[in-house]
């Protein structure tokens, strides 16, 4: 049980960070201020601040976010918004200080000594800096933090400076709340440049449309890995026949080994099964090593039969099939990278089209949606039992998953990548995003029917344990 949680905890924090990798990657890349990369969900337990990021670890696992600047429902910016922007400014100019040795600079009386009351940790550096910029505007930059000031700092450092300059007790607190009170003009630009919601239609579709594309192109990369180390494979060696069907009526026997269907070379039992499944009942030719006789092959010839047959997705459809089944005889199939990249690619559009697939049948209702659907419980113990098979099989698991996660995402429900992405989509044919209380309705409608989702799928995972 504990290797089935942690393997799926490994799991899931793997592909949470491409999964938000994604988002993070393209925020930076077109400008948007990153606050927080969070594996896990709130509260914090640890974390470090880089740069202009908070990288974090919270308390719930199996899940994560990227938090930017603005990222909220709201039109424009609240007090309490820009009240959280001056903090990360303020975070901002105490680390490029500190590097470039600006407390120094400011003074040790003044930052052992926080002029007046009221002003908590790092204040005085900041009430120094305010100081510094008005005596010697000139040479600031260099002098205390080694690079350009920029327009919302400067716009800070004036309110602090004139609030220290009448000696008001807690001068930066005071600067801070006039500032989120006022909204400066020159600030609330600056703030709309990096804040998500103000960038134009294309970067906002880009950012969220990244996440769920990490975890769609991380399944091919992560295949050819496996391809490349070796996967498990069954060979075509028949096992059981049913008397009453075209595979045993044609004189194939368990034990058989099938090498070739109509001269087409076959190494593996799926690539038999699926020259069976397209052949449209025509007559095939399969070539067969019986016994240890490696001097020459039997050749049969077996017309397939239409049945109905259940499929991977739960339902039955019309099938050809011959009546036999793999005898478990298997090998390890390794592949070189330039073979493995191209089959890598290639598996893994098959897997995603057949998660597709049975998405499409789920909604229409022909798969039964308590047998398709499985919550954390049935995923840790699949975690589980494929981490003491190996890497290969952990590896599928999590190509799978992670092929899972970037589809389900771009599904057009609120909260998910998909809602935001179907947002988009009509602001871009309305001219104009939707109103603010038609998107508050769908998010809270969005949660709801993940809330149910949620417990539907614990509760069928804890069905299948007690039955």
């Amino acid at each position: 049980m504990i290797i089935s949680i942690v393997a799926a905890v490994v799991i899931f924090a793997i592909l949470i960070v491409v999964h938000e990798a994604g988002h993070f990657v393209m925020a930076k890349r077109v400008g948007v201020r990153v606050l927080r990369f969070s594996i896990g969900y709130p509260p914090r337990l640890f974390g470090i601040r880089r740069g202009e990021t908070d990288y974090a670890f919270g308390a719930t696992p199996l899940g994560g976010y990227v938090r930017m600047l603005g990222d909220e429902i709201a039109e424009e910016p609240s007090a309490e918004t820009i009240t959280s922007y001056l903090g990360e400014l303020k975070l901002d100019l105490l680390a490029a200080a500190k590097t470039r040795g600006g407390l120094v600079h400011a003074g040790t009386n003044a930052v052992a000594n926080p002029p007046g009351p009221g002003n908590k940790a790092g204040d005085a550096t900041l009430i120094a800096m305010a100081r510094e910029i008005e005596a010697r505007p000139h040479d600031f930059d260099t002098t205390m933090l080694g690079r350009k000031l920029k327009p919302d700092e400067a716009i800070l450092l004036g309110e602090i400076a004139r609030c220290a300059a009448l000696e008001q007790a807690g001068s930066v607190e005071r600067a801070t709340a006039r500032l989120a009170e006022i909204k400066p003009v020159g600030l609330v630009k600056e703030f709309n440049a990096r804040a998500f919601p103000s960038q134009p239609l294309h970067r906002r579709f880009a950012i969220v449309l990244a996440g769920p594309a990490s975890n769609i192109l991380f399944a091919p990369l992560l295949m050819t890995i496996v391809l490349m180390f070796g996967v498990p494979t069954l060979l075509p060696v028949l096992g059981a026949l049913d008397h009453g069907m075209p595979g045993y009526a044609a004189g194939l026997r368990e034990g058989d080994h099938v090498t070739a269907i109509d001269g087409v070379a076959i190494d593996s039992w799926d690539a038999m099964s699926r020259a069976v499944k397209d052949s449209s009942g025509r007559p095939l030719d399969l070539a067969v090593q019986r016994g240890q006789d490696a001097a020459g092959a039997i050749h049969v010839t077996v017309r397939p039969e239409l049945l109905p047959e259940e499929t991977i997705y739960g339902d039955h459809e019309p099938t050809w099939i011959i009546g036999v089944k793999p005898s478990g005889a298997a090998t390890v199939k390794k592949l070189s990278l330039l073979k493995a990249i191209p089959a890598g690619v290639a598996e893994s559009a098959r897997m995603a089209e057949t998660l597709v697939i049975g998405i499409g049948k789920i909604v229409a209702g022909k798969t039964p949606v308590r047998q398709a659907l499985g919550g954390p419980i049935m995923i840790a113990q699949i975690a589980g039992r494929e981490a003491h098979q190996g890497f290969a099989e952990v590896a599928l698991f999590m190509v799978t998953l992670s092929l899972e996660l970037g589809i389900i995402n771009l599904l057009p429900v609120p909260l998910l990548d998909g809602g935001h992405l179907l947002f988009f989509a009509i602001e871009g044919i309305r001219g104009e995003p939707l109103k603010l209380r038609h998107r508050e309705i769908a998010m809270q409608v969005g949660l709801f029917l993940l809330a149910i989702l949620m417990a539907f799928v614990i509760l069928n995972d804890i069905s299948r344990l007690i039955g």
